[in-house]
């Protein structure tokens, strides 16, 4: 049986030119970095150079990349963090509604203790936000905006650029008005492959990104917080990272990230090839099976997704049959594939729930061939017309 896997946006293979520098921070460099001996020092080399390149690929200062356990840790920090830190007493941040899960449970729970006001800006069909809108809700006590850069199930790129030049004018403003700054954060997990990360140019105050997702190792991720942030840890313990994450740092994970940053420039060479196959995939569907649909923006779009709805069909359906054809497929985020409600994100860009249900997400990676798409395109052809058949449709 063949082994497709087009499920590159839950995760990526660790690219073995980073499993490679990893493998003697397991063993033979097992130090740890905050002991004052050579074991641990030789260990905190690897840190400072996985820092470094961190900092190189992000355009930030080296004491601005704070290593976390993962993207949701960062995000998490980056929210709870800048609310702990406020010294107002009514704060008021805001997002928008097709965030990655961890977002919005985190800005939720906020409001739900009573910590913070949240507001959820909406999305066009397209599931681009507008920048006015956020603008628009923007009040005294405004703190945050945290806006994700490019969506995990529909792959649509955020104008997160034109919302820090917004947001850097409003500040002006405010200083001059004695109100507090705005920080902007952006959760860029699924645009470092693909889009400009420079924070200055994104005008971004924070930027959380995730090693599994770029060819490295899971368990680690990275938050940028810039210099002048004012932000709180939000767990206590020793002084690691600055003072703001407590907790022995995962070494060959860090080391391993480092190496996976580093390679996504060289990377990005295979981009043009990866959205010449999404097109040519995207093309053949829209072409060969009727009732079917591109849900998001084929512009604003990163080059490796894909996410098609098809009429009189059940998404876990097709993904259950696409396994027992050795294809790895996802009917949305894979962090929300086992609820049963529709797509937070597809709902929001107005998308009713019985065409949100039979939604099929395809991301490709470096890995992925022409042939690997036209044996996909085989059996989707097949399995669409035996499930309508089944249907009654």
């Amino acid at each position: 049986m063949k082994k497709i896997y087009l499920d590159y946006a839950a995760t990526t293979p660790v690219d073995k030119k980073v499993l490679v520098e990893m493998m003697p921070y397991f063993a033979k460099k097992f130090g740890n970095p905050s002991s004052v001996h050579q074991f641990g020092q030789e260990a905190l080399e690897g840190v400072d150079n996985a820092r470094l390149k961190v900092a190189d690929f992000l355009h930030c200062l080296v004491n601005e990349v704070i290593f976390t356990s993962g993207a949701t840790e960062s995000n998490n920090l980056a929210i709870k963090g800048v609310i702990k830190a406020t010294q107002i007493e009514n704060p008021h941040i805001i997002t928008s509604a097709i965030e990655h899960h961890c977002v919005l449970n985190a800005c939720q729970t906020v409001q739900k203790d009573k910590i913070a006001e949240v507001s959820f800006v909406k999305v066009n069909k397209d599931g681009i936000i507008n920048v006015g809108d956020i603008k628009n809700v923007i009040k005294d006590n405004t703190i945050l905006v945290s806006i994700m850069y490019a969506n995990n199930e529909v792959g649509t790129i955020q104008p997160i650029a034109e919302i820090g030049k917004m947001l850097k004018e409003i500040n002006i403003d405010r200083e001059k008005n004695n109100l507090s700054r705005i920080y902007f954060h952006t959760d860029a997990v699924q645009a470092v492959n693909y889009l400009d990360c420079d924070v200055n140019k994104l005008g971004v105050d924070f930027l959380s990104l995730s090693g599994h997702k770029i060819y490295g190792p899971k368990g680690i991720g990275v938050l940028y917080i810039r210099q002048e942030s004012k932000i709180k840890s939000i767990q206590q313990g020793g002084e690691q990272e600055y003072n703001l994450r407590a907790g022995t740092h995962n070494v060959p994970c860090i080391v391993g990230i480092g190496k996976a940053i580093s390679l996504v420039i060289e990377n990005r060479k295979k981009m043009a090839d990866i959205k010449k196959l999404r097109d040519y995939m995207i093309d053949k569907v829209l072409k060969n099976i009727s009732g079917s649909q591109l849900n998001g923006s084929k512009e604003l779009r990163l080059p490796h997704n894909i996410n098609i709805s098809f009429k009189g069909i059940e998404g876990e359906s097709l993904l259950m049959m696409f396994d027992q054809e050795g294809i790895a497929v996802s009917t949305g985020s894979a962090c929300s594939s086992a609820s049963l409600a529709p797509s937070h994100v597809l709902s929001a860009m107005g998308i009713p729930p019985e065409i949100a249900h039979a939604s099929i997400r395809f991301t490709l990676g470096k890995e992925t061939t022409k042939e690997n798409i036209d044996y996909t395109l085989k059996v989707l052809i097949e399995k669409i017309k035996r499930l309508r058949k089944i249907s009654g449709m």
